[in-house]
């Protein structure tokens, strides 16, 4: 098995994988403590960059599965990452399996509908257009090589113990929300589950299939944020207008608070057969 981009949700993952399988962690630093996480994890550790294909090519061939789990660039419209990655996988033996873990922001606004997988991407941002491009990539790739190919399409990540992961961050800044007139609904996953959705898809993902990873509630965004600081005992965050948001917060803030979605996960427990641990933000924003 090969992790490409093995940060927080990589070692969730790698504290699921059976003792039996051989696992290897593509990272970009040579950092000696996360040399010896990854080790005592039960990863062998390889250096490369996405960014540097000649650094990965070794790659080639390696791995039966592959969990790529790394991030586009944070410009332009394309993924040259991903497809660094694919050309390197392309000049041996394919793997059987590769789950790419995209974002439900491939959606676009979706104006608070309900939907599931067989909706069309309709992606309004540069950030989401390079998850376009790089799920396209994947499935491409599948098709040619006979791999199959899970797309994990997963909206916001939370835990505890994520780093700048929980609510409780941007309480403490006292960043508002939008008034409940304004507001949009967001879906979420917590990362032990999402964790366990990636492994899953790895050992059952059908074929070229596209999965929502996000728990069963229904939030609108002040609403979530209000549930987290009652149960942190914080401050509630202000609310504010939309009109009033456009000159209070960043482009990227706003991005995120004019996209409104409710995901269904019927796939997911179906055919991963996934049982989620943490099925409402109530139940996993204090889970240890």
């Amino acid at each position: 098995m090969l992790i490409v981009g093995c940060g927080d949700i990589g070692m969730r993952v790698l504290g699921l994988v059976p003792k039996s399988w051989q696992v290897t962690a593509l990272i970009r630093s040579a950092d000696q403590d996360r040399l010896t996480g990854l080790s005592a994890a039960g990863a062998t550790p390889f250096i490369g960059d996405l960014d540097a294909p000649d650094s990965i090519r070794r790659l080639a061939g390696w791995a039966d599965r592959v969990l790529h789990l790394a991030p586009p660039p944070t410009y332009g419209e394309q993924d040259p990452r991903t497809r660094h990655l694919l050309q390197v996988l392309s000049r041996a033996t394919a793997p059987c399996r590769l789950v790419y873990m995209s974002t439900s922001g491939v959606y676009g606004d979706c104006q608070g509908e309900r939907f599931d997988e067989t909706r069309a991407t309709a992606a309004s941002t540069d950030r989401a257009r390079r998850r376009v491009d790089a799920e396209q990539q994947v499935r491409r790739f599948g098709r040619l090589f006979g791999t199959q190919v899970t797309l994990l399409r997963v909206p916001g990540i939370y835990a505890v113990n994520r780093l700048g992961g929980h609510p409780r961050e941007r309480l403490a800044r006292e960043t508002p929300v939008l008034v409940r007139e304004d507001d949009v609904f967001t879906n979420h996953i917590q990362a032990d589950d999402l964790a366990r959705a990636c492994l899953l898809a790895l050992m059952r993902g059908r074929p070229q299939r596209i999965l929502h990873v996000c728990d069963d509630s229904e939030l609108l965004m002040g609403d979530y944020f209000d549930l987290a600081a009652d149960l942190c005992g914080m401050r509630r965050p202000p609310r504010i207008s939309r009109e009033q948001a456009q000159v209070l917060m960043s482009s990227l803030q706003l991005s995120f608070m004019s996209e409104s979605r409710r995901l269904i996960n019927h796939r997911l427990k179906k055919e991963l057969g996934l049982r989620l641990r943490y099925p409402h933000p109530v139940d996993g924003l204090m889970a240890g």
